[in-house]
């Protein structure tokens, strides 16, 4: 029975190539392309995260070009942290909108977990802090927090939640706000679940090559200005160290380099190198994990030519059937 799809989601880990092929398709297709990509929601974060929003710009056969539209990228600021819960709420948003005009959502990133609450629908519902509940829980011991959340959730999963003192009363404000009356309320104003049926293509290199692919690329961003990015992002706009060190891997030692923590840029070169590579292992392992838990995810050839790959994907949607409003 032939399957039939309503958008695409191309993934992989960093550094493959995933927008280039995502713009392409969605020009192709007359769709639009949504980002999945954790760091590229930040206004300001623009070398760094690899916004490469030239990319968005196709030359077309008559010399022209065409801007293939982009969305969630550059929708947030840093005064504020944007989550797994954040990305959902916005992509159903714009999900919906583009049924609405019978446009095909071409989703593309590698940030794993943003993906897979779209294609599995985690549950999410923001939950705020509660002072009256930690003001109690600041008085209490650790053992005593520990069965309090187990009084909450018997059969937890995650015991390393038992280990942390904030984890164990953020897991326990958590729980008990999943039990109140405020949280029906809210759920009536969560945005509704879209039917989202995706064709899910995966693209990845072998890993020597997308380990070459990898300091191409970091050399290309250093060159681009990546250091005095992070130093305007403190020094101009008044984010601390401490903010853009959780901004993930480029932030993070492009940060401690400013700090004087990392000796030169030969050394942050290297450091920031081996770990963007070991982040990618974790993506791919994240991937496989998505695989294993019953999503299907269409690999393409890992090999380095774009153009060969896109050869490769259009062949994969010209089977499928398209199911838009």
């Amino acid at each position: 029975m032939e399957e039939t799809y309503n958008c695409v989601i191309i993934l992989g880990p960093t550094a493959v190539g995933k927008t280039a092929l995502g713009v392409r398709l969605a020009y192709e297709k007359g769709g639009e392309v949504i980002s999945s990509d954790s760091r590229q929601v930040y206004k300001g974060l623009d070398i760094g995260s690899g916004k490469d929003l030239s990319d968005y710009e196709v030359k077309t056969s008559d010399g022209n070009s065409f801007h293939v539209p982009y969305h969630l990228i550059d929708v947030a600021t840093l005064d504020r942290e944007y989550n797994v819960y954040s990305y959902q709420r916005d992509f159903y948003k714009v999900f919906a909108d583009m049924q609405e005009r019978n446009v095909l959502p071409v989703i593309v990133g590698g940030t794993g977990m943003y993906i897979d609450a779209i294609v599995r629908g985690y549950d999410f519902i923001e939950v705020a802090e509660n002072k009256e509940l930690r003001a109690k829980a600041e008085a209490m011991s650790l053992e005593e927090l520990d069965e309090w959340l187990l009084s909450l959730k018997p059969k937890l999963h995650n015991k390393s939640d038992l280990l942390q003192r904030e984890r164990v009363i953020r897991a326990i404000e958590i729980a008990e706000f999943m039990k109140s009356d405020e949280c029906k309320e809210a759920r009536k104003t969560y945005p509704k679940r879209p039917d989202v049926k995706p064709l899910i293509i995966g693209t990845t290199l072998e890993r020597a090559v997308l380990r070459e692919s990898i300091a191409k690329r970091l050399k290309a961003r250093l060159e681009e200005g990546m250091i005095d990015e992070v130093r305007n992002l403190h020094e101009k706009c008044g984010y601390s160290y401490e903010r853009l060190e959780k901004l993930g891997l480029e932030y993070r030692f492009v940060s401690e380099f400013l700090e004087g923590k990392i000796e030169s840029e030969e050394v942050l070169f290297t450091k920031l190198n081996t770990a963007i590579g070991q982040f990618a292992k974790r993506q791919e392992t994240w991937f496989r994990g998505m695989q294993k838990k019953g999503v299907n995810i269409n690999w393409l050839p890992s090999v380095l030519d774009v153009n060969v790959r896109y050869e490769s994907l259009l062949e994969l949607t010209k089977v499928m059937r398209w199911q838009l409003l």
